[in-house]
């Protein structure tokens, strides 16, 4: 079995350092460029992933257009760029989106302008793939190499389905062990849901939540600044952060320095913990696919469907806004077309 306790938070770097020559150097003032680009960000209550990813995509433009400022530029840099990510560097198609919606963000928000019509670039192709589902025998072969804290988190992608960061920003008060619900907030698209929490759950998790109370008392012993809290809620009730249910469910063993306000508090568990330990599982599982934390989201919803739920249940449980996205599970499942019988068979 492998040893599961969340690791410490690693140090945070600057995430948006700007590459030297005048071109980012403030004027009368103001901001380096992409610290208004991340300044930008924050206005608009980006995630701070969203953020990281988009002061990088600007200072790649940047760069490639060899540090011209972006006020000089137009749609046929813009185009010039796009070409070049699909290209020469092939990036998938979501990556390519990725970096049109920063360029227009930073546009629109930063420089106010509309970056106007970018014409006709090389799309990158995306390509049509099923996603990788594990059977209810391989979930289990995987779980059983997980243990502790990041074995619980895997138990609740799999039997709740939600996503990862989903799971790592789940608080205190979004667990209903009663109810057997949990509540998922600004998940994808910022969207609320709720989603279930599976009855073999409600124990172990019980009993982490328990164990939390110790950490959440020395907090206060020490006088340690709350949790961080979403958006302006932090204004208007400041000390929501040391009260018991705005706490992590899957807090860190230590404090760390809040990258954005540089403020040391308690922060959730790193993501990449959890990835490697699954990783790992699956090496110890012997698995013949390749598998991540979002495959057990793409199980789970699988396995719904095999047992007969409708699909518009499914639906809502995994926060999709079409009904045509969930339908894609409906072809990886165990016995798709309804049950159809190959014409071998039928000899």
């Amino acid at each position: 079995m492998l040893d599961r306790n969340p690791p410490r938070a690693r140090p945070q770097r600057t995430p948006h350092s700007a590459p030297d020559g005048p071109l980012l150097t403030p004027q009368s003032g103001e901001p380096r460029f992409l610290d208004q680009v991340a300044n930008a960000c924050r206005v608009k209550h980006l995630s701070y992933r969203t953020e990281q990813s988009y002061v990088a995509w600007v200072k790649r433009f940047i760069l490639f257009h060899n540090k011209r400022h972006p006020r000089e530029m137009g749609p046929s840099e813009v185009r010039a760029f796009l070409t070049h990510l699909a290209v020469n560097r092939k990036v998938a198609a979501s990556t390519q989106n990725q970096a049109l919606n920063a360029i227009v963000f930073m546009y629109r928000e930063v420089i106010r302008r509309d970056p106007g019509e970018f014409g006709e670039f090389e799309p990158a192709k995306r390509p049509k793939r099923l996603p990788t589902v594990l059977t209810r025998d391989e979930v289990q072969r995987v779980l059983t190499h997980l243990s502790g804290t990041y074995g619980l988190m895997a138990r609740l992608l799999y039997g709740s389905g939600m996503r990862l960061m989903e799971c790592v920003r789940l608080r205190i008060k979004d667990v209903d062990l009663a109810a057997g619900t949990i509540t998922v907030r600004s998940g994808k698209g910022d969207k609320d849901r709720v989603t279930i929490l599976p009855d073999s759950l409600r124990g172990p998790l019980h009993e982490h939540i328990e164990r939390l109370r110790g950490l959440h008392a020395q907090d206060r012993e020490q006088n340690l600044p709350g949790v961080e809290l979403p958006y302006a809620f932090a204004v208007t009730s400041p000390n929501a952060g040391v009260s018991w249910p705005w706490q992590w469910v899957f807090a860190a063993r230590s404090p760390s320095r809040d990258p954005r306000s540089g403020i040391v508090r308690r922060n959730h568990v790193l993501e990449d913990g959890l990835q490697r330990a699954m990783k790992k599982a699956v090496e110890l599982a012997k698995l013949s696919k390749r598998a991540s934390c979002h495959t057990l989201r793409h199980s789970f919803a699988t396995h719904l469907l095999e047992a007969g739920t409708d699909i518009r249940t499914v639906q809502e449980l995994l926060g999709h806004s079409d009904v045509s996205t969930t339908q894609i599970y409906t072809h990886v499942m165990s016995k798709p077309g309804l049950g159809v019988r190959s014409p071998l068979d039928m000899a």
